[in-house]
């Protein structure tokens, strides 16, 4: 769990680190897109390809080469000069930790009985999505009182101690002496990383109006169509096994897992420039106030493996979806007049869903697949939820900057100069230039909070539309039944 603390919290701690080391490196903000973007790409292409190396060169050996890589590649961030030594260490980082959350899913569940699933679960699940939400306010901490350098630093002891104890303590893996499927993964990777390109970098060029991002969706959605022929009609051993595409119940979870990383990615994008930008709260506040949301992640913890002994993994994955989609729906009450404790009963209410989801979720995905597929099945479900959350930050983003357009033209409409109500307002009767410059200000104000509104309405019917799917997830095999005649089945 340690491990994959580390790999998430650096998907947002260097994030409000940005304009330190923009400054230090002498770089533009369009080259400072490549920090972030650098690391997520290079993640997303190495995230299929662990399920392979751990299957054929041992999970733990796979872990322990990714921890001592990720903690070398975040002390080479930190000592970095230049902008191009940077972008190579993010690449190795990104590379590098892409294994850490599948393969420790993996190992919880093979080192657990399958009753113990659910708690284990839970106790990773809590290392898992206090990550991201720690991040902003730990980054800004360490860059206000210390250096952005620190940033990376702080990576250092947390990995030789990850890596220590994952040496003493972790057992072997099966080995699979299975051919490597260059096809396969030249494919993936080239649509994968072609997608992250194209999410990242389209809003600053305006989508297809660019002839980059036309290349780079062009060549997603070719290798994408490879890659589905090549499992479809190949008879060699595959980069994916496709028994992984004919479990329902893993299908399913997938779906689930990607809205999941929809939803909690988009708001922990929005509500950070949200409170920052338009309600003027300092970054400490900030990771103050949506510090619950870890709090009602841990409450959620708490219940849900005894839930799971009365209840079907279903059922509290639809409640949780429920709990969220309120959450959704009181983020769209929000105001530039309300407390601070609109947001934070609102991040509780969102932890506390995405806790009850994520938990029975994991177990009820895995619940059906054959224990010799948990490797390739992990990785997988991984990528899913970090496709789920670039593709859903990458709309709200494009949907915040365009609706706040259309909604500043839409309010400009009405007001004017002649309008009676607005002239009674001012000390001088006509506006001048200073008071059509803050008017416009206020203008532009409202018109951002109203576009914030609308993404939260879209995360709102998201989580409401993904309510019905619980009815495709299956109950796993009770204890003492197995799917396969010589293989045991991990239970729900």
């Amino acid at each position: 769990m340690l491990a994959s603390i580390m790999q998430v919290l650096d998907n947002t701690i260097a994030n409000v680190a940005l304009p330190h080391i923009q400054g230090s490196l002498s770089a533009t903000q369009d080259q400072m897109a490549w920090v972030l973007t650098s690391y997520i790409v290079a993640a997303a292409i190495a995230t299929p390809l662990s399920g392979w190396l751990a299957s054929r060169f041992g999970r733990k050996r796979v872990v322990l080469v990714s921890i001592a890589g990720f903690t070398l590649a975040s002390m080479c961030c930190g000592l970095a000069h230049s902008l191009p030594q940077m972008v190579t260490a993010r690449l190795l980082q990104g590379a590098c930790g892409a294994a850490l959350v599948p393969m420790s899913q993996a190992v919880l569940l093979d080192i657990n009985p399958p009753e113990k699933h659910a708690r284990a679960m839970s106790l990773w699940v809590t290392g898992v999505t206090l990550g991201p939400i720690i991040g902003p306010a730990l980054g800004g901490w360490l860059t206000d009182d210390y250096n952005w350098r620190w940033v990376f630093f702080i990576n250092v002891p947390f990995g030789i101690l990850a890596f220590i104890g994952t040496l003493s303590t972790m057992p072997e893996s099966t080995l699979k002496r299975a051919p490597f499927d260059f096809f396969g993964f030249a494919t993936l990777s080239l649509a994968v990383g072609a997608l992250q390109i194209t999410l990242d970098r389209g809003q600053v060029n305006d989508w297809f109006n660019s002839p980059e991002i036309c290349i780079e969706a062009a060549i997603c959605g070719v290798s994408l169509y490879l890659f589905v022929i090549h499992m479809l009609t190949s008879r060699k051993t595959l980069f994916l096994d496709s028994a992984l595409f004919k479990d329902g119940n893993f299908l399913t979870g997938c779906a689930f897992i990607f809205t999941v990383g929809v939803v909690l990615f988009a708001t922990l994008a929005l509500l950070p420039p949200l409170l920052q930008d338009l309600m003027n709260y300092p970054v400490m506040l900030t990771g103050m106030v949506t510090a619950p949301r870890g709090i009602g992640t841990l409450l959620a913890m708490l219940i849900v493996s005894r839930l799971a002994k009365i209840a079907e993994a279903r059922w509290i994955v639809g409640i949780g979806f429920a709990m969220t989609a309120f959450s959704a729906w009181q983020m769209t009450q929000f105001d530039l007049q309300m407390g601070p404790g609109t947001v934070v009963w609102s991040g509780l209410a969102q932890g506390v869903g995405t806790g009850l989801v994520y938990v029975p979720l994991a177990g009820a995905a895995f619940a059906t697949l054959r224990p010799a597929l948990r490797n390739e099945g992990a990785a997988f479900f991984s990528l899913s939820r970090n496709l789920g959350s670039s593709i859903g930050i990458s709309i709200v983003e494009t949907l915040l900057t365009r609706n706040t357009q259309i909604a500043h033209a839409s309010l400009a409409e009405h007001v004017s100069s002649f309008s009676a109500v607005m002239r009674a307002q001012l000390p001088a009767g006509v506006p001048g230039a200073r008071e059509l410059a803050a008017l416009n200000g206020q203008v532009t104000l409202q018109a951002a909070i109203i576009a914030y509104l609308d993404d939260f309405k879209l995360m709102f019917w998201l989580c409401l539309a993904a309510i019905p799917m619980v009815v495709f997830l299956r109950r796993g095999p009770r204890r003492g039944e197995s799917s396969a005649p010589s293989e045991p089945l991990a239970v729900e």
